[in-house]
């Protein structure tokens, strides 16, 4: 039984927090727990970073950004130095497929492939700039001169970032702020922080520059300190709708510039054409995998009316024949969700489907093979919109059997919803696939299947966030737009 984080990987400094480049003790005296969620156990109480740590990090990030040499390096200097970081990370891919597991629960099955995740992001955007231009110049309209348009880092970013894909999520935000010319503030979730050692680990190994990057592994108060702080120039959140709304408000009030990366209740519109056997295994692993902790789960689908009961036997027969359990057998299809917060959330959830009349086609509760640790059978509901469990996020293994009278009906309710994250349209007509993936109003859709490429923009419509992540948007989501007007391009620009 895994009773210490030690079981899974090692750290070399789990007693300090990286800030300044250098290993420094805490602040404070506060502990942070990280619960092992498939037996319960406390398997670390990292130190929790205070207000004084925060300021700290922040006064690091801003020194570096205002007098170090990254914001000044070039695009070649820089992507070198990124590219130094993905290999180390590639040769550390393991350690960050044991943390996922170790502190929420993930599968190895996801885990394994998602441990180089840190490793992909890095070297993504060290070629992304390393071929990129650094300006552009254009004639101006009226005169001889010209106009030098320039991309320059927003400055320090405040990270914020969620528990259930952690390293991954996070260095999408690190490497994509850093490859700007921006100072980084990573908070990770207070559940799951130990990542955070793994990452400036890393980072120290490849010679980033202090203060480039500084994490305070805290709570939500703490957190609040860091948004509201005014050497913080931008603020990148992935997680809740409400943590967003928050936080928009925060740096609303101060006009600094936010990304949101929210919640979503995503919808599988199915067409007449398709028959189940076609949709199902391209369905299924889209709502359970990761536990359904995914913010872009489809867990609306959407169904023809007079195929309803077809639909609801295959997809319940796919859901009964995964393996819930132990997140290190391969054969394990998801593991238990992360936490006992969230294991009652989803319970609870559930029954309020009960008591509103959706019908349980299957799951519905905890395994019955599993008493300890915090797993929750794929779970099947038939109802319709207008419930709680079709119109607020579970962020569980749990879906809704939702009835449609054609293919109109179908995208007017996928379009009913305070979300627009994602979507999928199955069908054998391309065409029409595409014609109703462009009515649908949600920033990222497939057609037949689920596709995350973090080489394209992510984000979504309404209350699913601001701003994209990503691919060169990602990149530019960093950094502000300048206009240096010349009468003639500099030499140094020339060649």
């Amino acid at each position: 039984m895994q009773t210490n984080y030690t079981d899974f990987f090692t750290l070399a400094h789990p007693e300090e927090f990286y800030i300044d480049g250098q290993w420094v003790k805490p602040l404070g005296d506060k502990r942070l727990e990280v619960v092992y969620p498939g037996n319960e156990q406390v398997i670390a109480r990292p130190p929790e970073a205070s207000i004084a740590d925060v300021h700290k990090a922040v006064a690091a990030a801003r020194r570096a950004f205002e007098l170090g040499p990254w914001a000044r390096m070039s695009y070649a200097e820089r992507g070198a130095k990124l590219l130094a970081v993905a290999e180390i990370m590639q040769r550390r891919a393991g350690e960050f497929t044991k943390s996922w597991i170790a502190e929420m629960g993930c599968s190895v099955n996801l885990a394994g492939p998602g441990g180089f995740a840190p490793f992909a992001l890095f070297a993504y955007y060290g070629n992304l700039i390393l071929n990129t231009s650094e300006s552009e110049v254009r004639p101006q309209s009226r005169g001889n001169g010209v106009g030098i348009i320039v991309k320059e880092p927003v400055g320090v970013v405040a990270a914020i970032t969620p528990w259930n894909a952690p390293s991954s999520l996070s260095s999408k935000i690190i490497a994509s702020a850093m490859a700007a010319g921006c100072s980084v503030i990573l908070k990770p979730a207070p559940e799951t922080p130990l990542f955070a050692w793994q990452i400036a680990e890393c980072l120290e190994e490849a010679g980033i520059p202090p203060g480039v990057f500084n994490f305070v592994p805290a709570g939500r108060e703490v957190g609040d300190h860091l948004v509201r702080h005014p050497d913080v120039n931008k603020v990148s959140l992935i997680g809740s709708t409400a943590a967003g709304r928050h936080i928009a408000s925060v740096c609303g009030d101060r006009l600094a510039r936010v990304s949101l990366e929210l919640g979503g209740k995503s919808p599988a519109i199915i067409l007449d054409d398709i028959d189940p056997e076609q949709v199902v295994p391209n369905l299924i692993p889209h709502f359970t995998m990761n536990a359904g902790q995914m913010c872009a789960g489809l867990t609306r689908i959407i169904v023809p009316e007079h195929r309803h009961d077809e639909f609801a036997e295959a997809i319940s027969a796919g859901l009964q024949a995964l393996k819930v359990g132990d997140p290190f057998d391969q054969q394990t299809s998801f593991g238990p969700v992360a936490m006992k917060r969230q294991y009652e959330k989803i319970m609870g959830y559930m029954d309020q489907g009960r008591q509103e009349g959706a019908k349980l086609i299957t799951g519905g509760g905890r395994p019955a093979d599993l008493d300890r640790g915090y797993y929750i059978a794929p779970t099947l509901f038939s109802g319709d919109n207008n419930m709680v469990i079709a119109r607020e996020e579970i962020f569980g293994p749990v879906a809704v059997l939702i009835k449609h009278k054609g293919e109109e009906d179908a995208i007017r309710i996928a379009n009913d919803t305070d979300y627009g994250l994602n979507g999928a349209v199955y069908t054998n007509d391309p065409e029409r696939a595409y014609q109703a993936c462009r009515q649908v109003h949600a920033g990222n859709m497939t057609h037949n299947s689920w596709v995350y490429d973090p080489t394209f923009p992510f984000g979504g419509f309404k209350s699913s966030g601001i701003g994209r992540d990503g691919g060169p948007d990602g990149l530019a989501s960093y950094q502000e737009t300048k206009v240096v007007y010349m009468a003639a391009v500099p030499k140094s620009l020339e060649a």
